[in-house]
Formats: C-alpha cells, structure tokens, sequence
C-alpha cells in the first residue's frame, strides 16, 4: 500500500514529500505559540487550518545560541513543531510501529530539523521528531513561574508531542500502542525523566531508547537551581523586582534573553537542564523512582559511546586556552581537577588513586587519555560508562524489565567538521565520542540545518545498517536484532553482555572490566551504590 501524499489529522489536511524514498511531513504545529506573553506558560494544541498545509520543510530550532563555532544560532519563538517519516510502502491494514525521537544538544541547543529520519523509516518504522523549548525558555526555574511545572517546561513540550502523537499517528499508518521513546545526551536525559514519572506518561509511550545519558545522574531541585539559575539571570536582565519579575521577563527580547542566559551559566557543567521538585514536570528523581516502584516499566535499549568525553577534550584543545588545553605537563592537575570535586566535598584522596591507577602512558596522547579516563567515569556529569551500566543494573534490579545494552565502538567515526569544528584542528584522535552514533542512525547529520556531513566509510556504513536494523526491531517488538550481529542476551551485569558496536566485529564484550567500574565503585559509592 502506497503512503498518501496527503494526509487528514486533527488539525486539517496536510501535503507532504517525498525524500530519499520514504514520504514525509514537516514542521507540523502540535502546540500554539509560546512567544512574548505567552512565555512559560503551558503548551496548548496548535489551532487547525482551513485548505491544505503545505508540509514540505522544518520549522525553525528553538531559541539558542550558536555554539562550539559549530551549531547555528535561532531566535525563532514559534517553533514548536513536529516531523513524521512514513515508509513509502506498508502492509495494508497493518500499522506500523513509531519511534519518537528527541533531539540533543545539552537543554541549551539542537532541533529537529537537524535529523534525516529517512533511514529508519526504510526499515518499516513510522519515525517522529519534533522541538522543545531549550535553556533559559524551557529549562530556567524561577519563583514568579507556576510551582507545578517551574524550570520544566521543555519536559513539559515533549509530552505534548507525545500527547499529539497519540491523536494523530495512525492518519500516518503509525500504532499509537506501539510507540518507543528515544533520544540521545539530553535527549536521552529527557526520556529518563519520562521514565521516572509514570502518572504523568503513562500510556504515551511503550519501550525506550536511552543513548549516551545516564538516568542515575545527580540533578538539583527546581530551588536549588532557582538561586544559581533563575535569580541571577533576572537580576542581570532588570527584572527582580517582587511582584513584576514575569511581566519584566516577557518584554525582554528573545536574543537578550538567551545571551543573558548563557553568560550567567558560563562555566557551568551543566547551565540548563531538568530539576527535580515540579510535580506536574519532575516529581522525583529516577533513583527515587526506582527504590519506590514509581517508574515507567517498559523494556528498555540502553547504551552510549566508548570514548564520550573526549570531545569536550577536543573543545578543550581547540580553544588554545592555556587553562583548558591538556598537555603531558598539566596531565596530572587535570585529572585532580577533574576529580578533587563532588557536589558535596573537596576530597584530596581520590584524585591522588585515579592518577595511581591511571598514570600517563605516552605524553604525546595526554588529552586522549584524560577524555578515556573520564568516559570511564566522571561524577560531574551523566555521560560516562561506568554510570550507564549502574544505571542498567537498577533498572533491571528494581524495575524488572528486559534492557539491552550497546557499547559505540568504531575507532573511524567521523567527528572532526561533524561534533566539532574542522578548525582550528585540536591534533588528537577522537575516537568514538559523545554524539558520533547518531550518524549512523541519521545520515550525514552535521550540526547544522543543511545536514551535509560527508558519507561515512563502507564499513562504518555496514555497521550503520545493523544499528538502524537493531533500534527499528527493538521498536517493532522490542529486541534489538540485525544481520550480522551475535544473539544478544538480557543485560543482567555488564559482564559479557554487552554488544560492543564496531565494524565487521560486533561482539559480546565486559564493559564491566573495560571501564574499571569495580574502582570506580569503590572509589564513589555514594554514586554508584545501588539505589
């Protein structure tokens, strides 16, 4: 059965278009405009329209700043959108299953319209990506917003997406009792978030892909994040005045706001994101969630990228800063740096057993081996291994749910020009870092809108197949099998159970014993002790 080029949903009729084989549908409202005085408040469905909307191109990226030297910029308010994907051909009379997909870029960037979903759906998958409100619009918490969602909107929007999903999915071919969430870094963040408040997601969706997020992660509450987030950043802008704060903050200009708001969290591990204590948002913590049997019980495809942080070591090098750049000299102090520091205490110990355990191997490759050390674990932030299998371990412990774990492996994927800019050329090797996957799920995806990056190498393109193969069956019916990967078990320790993703050798590896997780538990049980 041929996919329709026009398609009747609730809101009227649509006209779509043809790309790269399969029959889309873009920049779709699911949500009315949240610009000027309408900023933080709740999403509302999107009014219809009379006569054929013409569904052909993205809507734009909401608000951010460019970044990295890399993303682009957008001031555009009215940007809640939504994509749909649709095989050109299905099964009549069959529904197809969907994949929500929800975008990256750290709560503070990122769009759908960076995304070719076309490779998913070739593979019998109705594919679905759409935008949230980012930064100091979605994710900023401050007294005069409504308790119940405050500093949470952008989980707020997703949800949203989600509901309009379920309206209008099956105009497409979609099931809507057969969708999966997934997302990668924040997006993945995002998914977790859904997990942990079932009252509130419930029924919108049916399995989850986590990429490169770790659900265990530490997070602050909406107060927490109020004095060090909210409050400053009106102060700067005018606008802490009692009484008249929201009203100040709705006639500032979209691009003050956002440049504001990136000043005031420079620096920061993590400027944006969800915080914890908005009850119609963020009710509890995933920990929380799962010691007390309130998480989402769906079966779960989790994993992340075997030398994540090293791009951030890349961004480090390229910015010639001489307090950033790793070199063999400053080895050392990085790491303590990097590990004399938690949340709650200066400790001079651990730094002194990371450097015993692992000491400089060769001077020349000092920045690769600080961005290995902490993608085997850092307790600043929730993209590293050894917290993604912990969070496995707890999800199959307490939520007793089928999880299947991946570990991105392909020494040759492309990161330079693609997550980082060409240049200046930071002179180290890369490896499989942070958002490199997504390339072979999403082809020549680049940062950007035009989605140029250059085609991947034909065995990175074979071990792009059997990825795309693995999420969409995972999606179909909740395994993960492709051609020319091994049976892959249930997770059930990260000891040999693990699929290590690597051309024309996938395999079954101990991601355990690869990341050191036994020191490193030893090492911070206040993190990775069960929940």
């Amino acid at each position: 059965m041929n996919q329709p080029a026009k398609v009747r949903i609730e809101q009227g009729w649509l006209r779509g278009v043809r790309h790269h084989d399969v029959m889309e549908f873009r920049g779709i409202p699911y949500a009315a405009s949240t610009a000027a005085d309408k900023r933080w408040t709740l999403p509302v469905p999107a009014k219809g329209w009379s006569g054929l909307r013409d569904a052909s191109a993205f809507g734009p990226a909401c608000p951010q700043e460019a970044r990295f030297n890399l993303t682009e910029a957008s001031n555009a308010e009215d940007c809640l959108s939504i994509n749909v994907s649709v095989p050109q051909q299905r099964p009549a009379g069959r529904r197809l299953p969907v994949l929500v997909w929800i975008h990256g870029g750290a709560f503070v960037g990122g769009g759908s319209n960076l995304y070719r979903l076309d490779a998913l759906a070739r593979q019998g998958v109705v594919v679905v990506s759409f935008n949230y409100r980012l930064g100091v619009l979605g994710f900023m918490p401050h007294p005069a917003f409504d308790s119940a969602t405050n500093g949470n909107l952008g989980l707020v929007d997703q949800r949203e997406a989600l509901r309009w999903v379920q309206r209008n999915i099956a105009a497409f071919g979609g099931d809507p009792t057969n969708v999966t969430l997934g997302g990668e870094s924040a997006g993945a963040g995002s998914t977790c978030m859904h997990l942990a408040a079932p009252e509130l997601s419930r029924g919108l969706f049916h399995k989850a892909l986590v990429i490169s997020g770790g659900c265990l992660v530490s997070l602050p509450s909406v107060q927490t994040y109020e004095q060090e987030v909210g409050l400053p950043i009106a102060a700067r802008l005018g606008c802490d005045k009692v009484g008249d704060a929201l009203a100040c903050l709705r006639r500032i200009q979209v691009q003050r706001l956002v440049q504001v708001g990136g000043e005031v969290t420079a620096g920061k591990t993590m400027s944006f994101g969800p915080s914890i204590g908005a009850a119609q948002a963020t009710p509890r913590t995933v920990r929380d969630a799962l010691r007390k049997g309130q998480v989402m019980k769906v079966p779960l495809l989790m994993g992340g990228a075997r030398d994540e942080l090293r791009l951030y070591v890349g961004y480090d090098q390229q910015s010639q800063d001489p307090a950033r750049v790793v070199t063999a000299e400053n080895y050392k102090q990085r790491l303590i740096g990097t590990y004399g520091y938690t949340p709650d205490q200066i400790n001079e110990d651990r730094p002194q057993q990371i450097l015993a355990r692992f000491p400089l191997q060769d001077p020349q490759r000092a920045p690769e081996q600080v961005g290995s050390v902490m993608s085997h674990y850092n307790p600043a932030v929730g993209i590293n291994n050894c917290l993604y299998l912990h969070t496995a371990s707890a999800f199959r412990r307490f939520a007793k749910v089928p999880i299947y774990q991946f570990e991105f492996a392909d020494p040759k994927a492309l990161v330079l020009g693609v997550g980082i800019a060409a240049q200046p050329n930071p002179g180290m090797e890369f490896g499989a870092v942070h958002s490199a996957a997504l390339n072979y799920l999403f082809p020549n995806l680049s940062n950007t809108k035009r989605i140029d990056a250059p085609g991947l190498p034909a065995d990175s393109q074979l071990l792009a197949g059997q990825m795309q193969g693995m999420v969409t069956s995972f999606a179909t019916q909740g395994v993960p099998l492709a051609k020319g990967l091994p049976a892959w078990p249930v997770y059930n320790s990260g000891k040999n159970d693990v699929m290590l993703l690597v051309p024309k050798r996938s395999a079954l590896h101990d991601a355990d014993a690869a990341h050191f997780c036994g020191f490193w538990r030893e090492l911070y049980p206040e993190f990775l002790a069960s929940p």
